[in-house]
């Protein structure tokens, strides 16, 4: 089981409650990767957000930039919103991190958008949602799949490819490519089809119920003939890990407070309440907010519905201190990773 983390940067706040700099955050964020490296996580995904809490808007900058100041660690996108992106440029950043790490650490995870907010920003419109992902991960693949510098392709939602080159090429012979989801069942069937891993985010409700869509995942994989090296899942969760329960809860619940503050102006949410952050944060709630013993423990419980080989959290939310994102890495590697493959070789 791989144990990693994934943030979307996290702007920290002033003792007022005033935002400090989005450049501080993508250097905090730079640091959390290096420091996860050190201590021996797995992997490390950036996601793409356009917002001031969340400024990690461009991943493929910051894997490249990681790329050169890390040695073992898997670094990827979590995830790349291909629907509002160009997959050329995707395609030619990822392969430019594979080149500068040496091969063979870089992954793409590509995204629908579970924001809107791409969508305005970069002149497209949301109705044609799917259209966009489906057209723009055929590209990706066709792309990734290529034998050759040169590439000819014909689309509706871009202009033509008629045998440009398309460089530089990865170190490695291709680019893992995974599929995220929060939870849709088409996207699940798709990632089967396609034979590309899967990637969920369980952001609420009891993680253990998205052990069906992870059947029909693999059920779709196994009629396209797709085997078992491609057929990956991997699950991302919020969380955080602390000395202690009390430690990891009163660390965390700000953050949270004041994350859903924000989502709830944008998209009309209540206040968000204590009560709801606790049900959440307790088994079997989707939060893996804990001790190092409680965290490992969830991980190789919900491994028992999904199968899941790579497990990963996103613990930097809502002005998090950035000690104590720190020193949640450094817990996750230390002592949850060998907790978790304890648990599962006595299964």
């Amino acid at each position: 089981m791989e144990i990693g983390a994934y943030s979307f940067g996290d702007t920290q706040r002033n003792a007022d409650g005033s935002m400090r700099s989005t450049a501080e955050a993508v250097r905090n964020l730079f640091d959390a990767i290096v420091h996860a490296d050190r201590a021996g996580l797995d992997y490390f995904g950036v996601g793409e957000h356009h917002t001031v809490t969340m400024p990690a808007s461009s991943p493929g900058s910051m894997i490249a930039a990681a790329a050169g100041a890390t040695e073992r660690i898997i670094l990827g996108s979590a995830a790349s919103i291909i629907s509002t992106d160009d997959p050329v440029r995707v395609f030619q950043q990822f392969a430019t991190a594979d080149a500068i790490s040496g091969g063979g650490r870089i992954e793409i995870t590509a995204g629908r958008g579970s924001s809107t907010e791409t969508f305005p920003l970069f002149g497209y419109d949301l109705r044609d949602y799917d259209t966009l992902y489906a057209e723009k991960l055929e590209l990706l693949m066709k792309i990734n799949n290529s034998d050759s510098e040169y590439l000819t392709w014909s689309g509706t939602v871009r202009s033509d490819i008629d045998e440009y080159a398309v460089v530089p090429r990865p170190t490695q012979a291709k680019l893992p490519i995974w599929l995220a989801t929060g939870g849709n069942a088409s996207s699940s069937a798709r990632a089967g089809r396609l034979g590309l891993p899967v990637s969920y985010g369980i952001i609420g409700g009891e993680p253990h119920r998205f052990a069906p869509l992870a059947e029909l995942y693999r059920r779709s994989a196994a009629q396209m003939g797709h085997g078992p090296e491609t057929t990956k899942v991997s699950v991302a969760t919020l969380g955080l890990v602390a000395p202690t329960k009390q430690e990891a809860m009163e660390r965390f619940y700000q953050g949270w407070e004041n994350l859903n503050l924000e989502m709830g102006k944008l998209r009309g949410w209540g206040a968000p309440q204590r009560s709801h952050f606790e049900a959440q944060a307790h088994a079997p709630g989707a939060y893996y907010v804990g001790d190092p013993d409680e965290v490992a423990a969830r991980i190789v419980h919900l491994h028992g519905y999904m199968g899941h080989m790579r497990h990963f959290f996103q613990m930097d939310i809502g002005g998090l201190p950035h000690e104590h994102l720190l020193e949640s890495i450094t817990l996750l590697a230390a002592e949850v990773k060998p907790r978790v493959a304890r648990l599962l070789a006595a299964k």
